[in-house]
């Protein structure tokens, strides 16, 4: 973003950007900008979907097994994270794509790589939502078995 002015760079717009943006963008960068962000920002950011896509998967698995959900229709949550990976690799190549043919951008490319930032997006954005909600059971069920605790204990007590 130093070499932006400030304009965000495309795979840090959730809400998505059209050509036009894309253009000044890419303007503003400038020769040395667009060399930044195609070899050093891009590559950097090919490790990160895997990772998150992997770890993220595997944690909502491990808190459905918490709930003894895992085997239900919600084992399909841990796929969100993965498509979120696979869209962010999408954008990533598109990205790339424009970043090599600038200044001659494909209206095509820009309306399919803003739709996988929309996807990375939404996947990410449904999964945090769901993982919040899901640690939410896991307390209340740990809260439940932690009074039932309490009150079998205080019945032995008596007895």
């Amino acid at each position: 973003m130093a070499f932006s002015g400030g304009m965000k760079l495309l795979d840090m717009m959730p809400m998505g950007y059209d050509l036009e943006y894309i253009n000044t963008l890419f303007e503003a960068l400038g020769q040395n900008g667009r060399d930044t962000y195609l070899y050093n920002q891009i590559p950097v950011d090919m490790i990160y979907p895997f990772l998150f896509g992997m770890s993220y998967c595997l944690l909502i698995g491990y808190f459905l097994k918490k709930l003894d959900k895992l085997n239900s229709v919600l084992f399909y949550l841990c796929w969100l994270p993965i498509i979120a990976g696979i869209a962010d690799y999408m954008e990533n190549f598109g990205i790339i794509s424009m970043l090599i043919n600038y200044p001659n951008l494909s209206s095509n490319t820009a309306i399919l790589t803003n739709v996988f930032t929309l996807v990375k997006s939404f996947a990410t954005t449904i999964y945090f939502i769901t993982l919040i909600i899901i640690m939410t059971a896991i307390g209340i069920k740990w809260l439940k078995h932690r009074q039932l605790e309490s009150i079998n204990n205080n019945s032995k007590k008596k007895h």
